[in-house]
């Protein structure tokens, strides 16, 4: 029921494609080719990247980028971005930058994640590009520095991870 002294309810509906296919290859592949699969569209984007609308675009040995497009659906009651989409692009770029390192039959999941939230961001603010570069890449812990800017180069977070690798059998 819509509340008369608010405005109304906006709606925002999207699909996602099942990762049953990409849990079943995970053991199968590196880090790096799992991710180059995904870019090529061979195994689905994660549908958490479809909720909150970003993909992975970029993916090399130690390093890995998403691009987000911030939305109103991202706004905290501020009238700004939440910073749970900046952290969210931010771990996954980091995260997965430690993930092209591994290899086949490794796993790994975010152990910490610290993030420096700098300048707002709104809708207005455009196409953000989260990039994750691995700073060590040991046989259980891994680590990563990102960064998240928009189309000029402008930086609005930047933060570091912790990962913990394991073998996936």
């Amino acid at each position: 029921m819509d509340n008369p002294q608010q405005p109304p309810a906006r709606e925002r509906t999207f699909t996602w494609q099942s990762t049953a296919s990409s849990v079943e290859q995970l053991p199968n592949m590196s880090g790096l080719e799992f991710l180059h699969a995904i870019i090529a569209g061979d195994l689905p984007q994660p549908p958490m990247a479809y909720a909150l609308n970003f993909y992975l675009a970029e993916a090399e040995p130690g390093k890995a980028v998403f691009i987000g497009e911030p939305g109103e659906f991202h706004y905290n009651p501020l009238g700004v971005v939440h910073g749970g989409f900046a952290s969210t692009l931010l771990d996954s770029a980091m995260a997965c930058a430690c993930h092209t390192t591994l290899p086949q039959g490794i796993g790994f999941t975010t152990l910490e994640l610290k993030i420096n939230l700098v300048r707002a961001i709104t809708v207005a603010t455009g196409t953000l590009r989260a990039e994750g570069e691995a700073l060590h890449t040991g046989k259980r812990v891994l680590t990563a520095a990102g960064k998240l800017i928009d189309a000029d180069g402008k930086l609005y977070a930047h933060g570091t991870t912790t990962c913990l690798a394991f073998p996936l059998a």
